[in-house]
């Protein structure tokens, strides 16, 4: 009998991390998702079998405890969800001030690479997916939604940041994905969105399964799609 594949999902309380756990289970994986707050995990705790961790992703300490926590286990996928839409203007001339600039890029390009940096060895050899969701925001050719203008900086640079980890990994065949979830109906994306959760969840999910063992980075969508860096 094969064993469930295994995976940890970061930031997993609402939105695309809650459902990327919820199709992960129906696909019969087994989870590990984390929250910063477990006081907020009702969503999550109501999906069933799931275990639960703290993290704050931009606390380092918090990471190596969870590190220690998960210490000896091996992950199918990481998938880092964690990210925050920061404030609502293009420059610091705009109102933002430093310490919120500062904040929205080490929260969506730093902190997922020194979590991928402290779990990278417990991705599987050879059939291990490791995932951070991107944003074709991120796609510095496709120049939209100058409102935007610090959340898409912020994608790119952890696009950017992803490439640079990718390029120290050496021999090792692990694959890779920046995905774009598409625009979803989340508190992030807003009700006018073009699809829900679970169509996006769905399809990220088909995805991992579709780039296993490819080796190598690349940028899609949920649908497979490439998109241009």
């Amino acid at each position: 009998m094969s064993t469930a594949k295994t995976a940890l999902i970061i930031g997993a309380s609402r939105g695309l991390g809650l459902g990327l756990v919820k199709t992960l289970l129906a696909d019969g994986w087994q989870v590990t998702a984390t929250v910063r707050n477990p006081q907020n995990a009702e969503a999550l705790q109501a999906l069933g079998k799931v275990r639960i961790e703290k993290l704050d992703l931009d606390d380092q300490q918090a990471v190596l405890a969870l590190s220690q926590q998960l210490k000896g286990e091996v992950f199918d996928l990481l998938f880092v969800n964690a990210g925050v839409k920061g404030p609502d203007v293009q420059t610091p001339n705009g109102g933002a001030t430093m310490a919120e600039v500062g904040q929205l890029f080490f929260t969506n390009a730093v902190a997922p690479i020194n979590l991928a940096e402290r779990f990278v060895g417990q991705i599987r050899p050879d059939t291990g997916v490791l995932a951070f969701m991107s944003s074709v925001l991120g796609s510095v050719t496709m120049p939209d939604a100058p409102e935007l203008a610090l959340y898409k900086a912020s994608k790119a640079a952890l696009n950017s940041m992803t490439n640079s980890f990718v390029t120290q990994l050496g021999d090792t065949r692990l694959t890779v994905l920046s995905l774009h979830p598409g625009w979803v109906k989340t508190d992030m994306g807003g009700e006018g969105a073009d699809i829900d959760v679970e169509t996006s969840t769905r399809g990220l999910v088909d995805q991992v399964n579709a780039f296993v063992a490819k080796g190598g980075h690349h940028f899609i969508n949920y649908r497979g799609e490439t998109i241009p860096w």
